[in-house]
């Protein structure tokens, strides 16, 4: 195991590849350094840093065995740590209660809490037959909550990632840390989640996230890069409270569709099988459930044909499926507004980014209904569009983002 930094040189040396050349960062990690060595008694800590992560397409495909092409962003979830020579884990976090749990014993804790996440990756970790142990640790994070960019499933896969340092001379593979990242939001936290989030930060990168085997994630790396466009999510302010039943419904009416079929989700129902059946079907299932399979055929070829054009440098074909994609979710998925409702800030901030990113794509991003609308702008056109968007936002409501080439990593 390599030593643990007493001095930051070196890890200063890292930044260009996990924020390129972004200011700000040698004082987040001086003050995090400084304030680990006093909260723990230490002169001493391993740096790591876990990242958040957008969709960039495949929009609500992933639960009904689609693919998706996800990116790391430069937005992360970073602690400093040092082993206890214990089986206790003691976590501290500005915002949040400190967590204090044993890594080997049955505990309980408190579902939708921290210590849940903390206690569920080491269950889960323990249930692969990797070891776990005690470690202190100071975290900060700027992936923001409520952005949809990951900011639980950073923070997990980052708990795990720890555990496979300290215990594990870095043996768990990163599917086993996704996996184990899931089991705690699901299990442990109590929020049902798919296995996409921790996949994309565990790995990191442009991906290509295929789901098409159930319970199996294959992860395909595109040799394309967007070093030429900024990923902008501007954050419309709308509410998530109240929409899980908005949320349910989608994968619901997919695998409506699918029961037609015999089948347990869209991927084993032939598309032309479905197209065949569009007039039976209608007497079982409604109008809406029909339009969202549309959408999840055509989104599944679109993805593909996305990450196709990005690894073969067909910007133009890769920009136009992500506008597509976006065309499709307003239409068919209808996840850009709550039926019924006057309130639709995903629409308006759609129609407001389109306005101005002529030249690039937006779309709804992740779940929809409220939150945040994804726009891939040219850099060389990204000052010019956050200007035109600052005259309906706040500036804390526009996030610039680059995409990080690597996935959660001790430093």
């Amino acid at each position: 195991m390599k030593k643990p930094y007493e001095t930051l040189d070196k890890v200063f040396d890292i930044f260009p590849e996990l924020y390129g050349n972004r200011d700000g960062q040698k004082d987040r990690y001086e003050k995090l350094f400084s304030d680990f060595k006093r909260d723990f008694g230490v002169n001493a800590g391993y740096f790591v840093s876990s990242p958040g992560r957008v969709e960039i397409c495949g929009n609500h495909v992933d639960h009904n065995g689609g693919s998706v092409i996800s990116a790391t962003i430069d937005k992360d979830t970073l602690a400093v740590f040092m082993p206890n020579d214990s089986t206790v884990i003691k976590i501290k976090s500005e915002g949040y209660d400190d967590i204090l749990i044993d890594s080997d014993k049955d505990e309980k804790v408190k579902k939708g809490t921290s210590a849940a996440l903390v206690k569920g990756v080491c269950i889960a970790l323990k249930n692969l037959g990797y070891r776990v142990g005690g470690f202190n640790a100071l975290v900060c994070s700027n992936v923001l909550g409520g952005a949809g960019i990951s900011s639980s499933a950073s923070f997990e896969v980052l708990i795990a990632e720890i555990i496979n340092f300290l215990f594990n001379e870095g043996k768990i593979s990163e599917k086993d840390k996704a996996i184990a990242a899931q089991y705690a939001e699901t299990e442990i936290f109590g929020k049902p989640c798919g296995l996409l989030d921790q996949t994309a930060i565990a790995y990191g990168g442009l991906n290509l996230l295929d789901f098409s085997v159930k319970d199996e994630i294959k992860v395909s790396k595109a040799r394309g890069k967007l070093a030429d466009y900024s990923l902008v999510l501007i954050n419309t302010g709308g509410s998530h409270e109240n929409l899980t039943d908005e949320y349910a419904s989608i994968p619901v009416e997919m695998r409506s569709v699918a029961a037609f079929f015999g089948k347990d989700r869209l991927i084993e129902v032939k598309e032309k099988d479905f197209y065949g059946k569009i007039k039976k079907l209608s007497e079982r299932v409604s109008d809406r459930a029909i339009l969202r399979a549309i959408h999840f055929y055509s989104e599944n070829k679109r993805v593909k044909d996305a990450f196709d054009d990005l690894s073969g440098g067909n910007y133009g074909g890769f920009i136009s499926a992500i506008n597509e994609s976006g065309l499709s979710s307003l239409a068919f998925l209808q996840n850009c507004y709550v039926s019924g409702s006057k309130d639709q800030p995903i629409v308006k901030a759609i129609a407001l980014s389109t306005r101005y990113n002529v030249n690039g794509a937006t779309r709804v991003h992740g779940g929809g209904f409220a939150g945040t609308v994804l726009n891939i702008v040219k850099k060389s056109e990204e000052k010019t569009f956050v200007k035109n968007m600052l005259s309906f936002y706040d500036e804390k409501d526009i996030i610039i983002l680059n995409v990080r080439n690597s996935g959660t990593k001790v430093l």
